[in-house]
């Protein structure tokens, strides 16, 4: 029998087939795909073929393989270090929830989001959401930040999931399509998904004051059938965004408008660091390339963890 993976909760995956018939399975014994070393070698949105097995009353199913994947998104496992993990796959496009305080969502995060999307060839919408709640100086800022990606060539849209601000447009986008919705926890994915099909009635949760953190509200990650013709992909909150399985040869490719004017670079293979004659470097220093972008893009290179350098880098200093 063929499906697609609905729910992974870890150790059983919700399998739905063409005829929308649902069931559990689970995987035998030890399961890895080719080259990956997974934390969960079954994702959400992975195409599956399985058997179903009787015990007892019980009817379940065992998947045997995994039909090759388009695409997927892959961070670094948070807890074990050479572990990955793929939060979703076959995605048709991904939404990445912004918000500027309440939770604070930094340029460090939302670049490296980007860059694994380029690397698998996912196209991202940046959402910036709570636009409802800033202040006229708060609302420069965002304004800022956007016009900073949309430069790049990135679609970004202010919305408010509370108000339902530009959800129509989030809607349209999502018509005939697989789209990954994820953020830090707290930026409001879970209110935009009632917004967009309330039908739904996803749990929502208050941000810590304390921490100005989210509470985890999604656990693992989960598709839901939209009644607009749409499927959608909710994720658990991350909190930081490792990068990897990238040479560093081709890190800079995978930044827009590093690759637009590499060509330009006195030396073929340029990393943009140490180089004499670089047309990144030169872009810097004209304006044309944001300094926030190449912070990023330094760290990466350099292996950095993103926790050790959670504060706000969009100024040059």
């Amino acid at each position: 029998m063929k499906g697609v993976v609905y729910k992974s909760t870890g150790s059983w995956y919700l399998v739905k087939t063409a005829e929308g018939k649902v069931y559990n399975c689970r995987i035998k014994g030890k399961f890895r795909m080719k080259g990956i070393k997974s934390t969960n070698p079954v994702a959400v949105g992975d195409k599956v073929e399985f058997d179903l097995e009787e015990t007892g009353d019980d009817v379940f199913g065992v998947i045997k393989t995994i039909e090759e994947r388009d695409n997927y998104i892959i961070r670094k496992s948070v807890n074990l270090s050479k572990q990955t993990h793929i939060i979703a796959s076959n995605i048709d496009q991904a939404f990445l929830l912004v918000t500027l305080n309440n939770p604070p969502t930094f340029t460090t995060f939302i670049d490296r989001f980007l860059v694994t999307a380029e690397a698998y060839h996912i196209k991202t919408i940046l959402l910036f959401n709570k636009i409802d709640t800033y202040t006229p100086e708060e609302t420069d800022e965002i304004k800022y930040l956007a016009a900073l990606y949309r430069n790049i060539g990135y679609e970004c849209i202010g919305i408010s999931a509370k108000t339902g601000k530009n959800i129509d447009k989030v809607k349209e986008m999502m018509i005939g399509k697989t789209s990954m919705f994820s953020g830090h926890s707290g930026t409001g994915k879970s209110t935009l998904i009632n917004a967009l099909e309330p039908s739904l009635d996803l749990k929502t949760s208050q941000i810590s004051a304390q921490h100005k953190q989210g509470q985890h509200t999604t656990t693992f990650a989960e598709m839901y059938d939209l009644s607009f013709d749409a499927r959608i992909i909710d994720t658990p909150g991350i909190k930081g965004f490792g990068v990897v399985e990238m040479e560093k040869e081709e890190l800079g490719n995978y930044f827009p408008e590093f690759f637009a004017v590499k060509q330009d670079c006195k030396f073929h293979n340029c990393l943009h660091i140490e180089e004499p004659k670089c047309a990144v470097k030169e872009g810097l220093e004209n304006g044309t390339i944001a300094w926030s972008r190449y912070k990023s893009y330094l760290q990466i290179m350099s292996g950095e963890d993103e926790q050790q350098y959670r504060v706000d880098n969009y100024s040059e200093e």
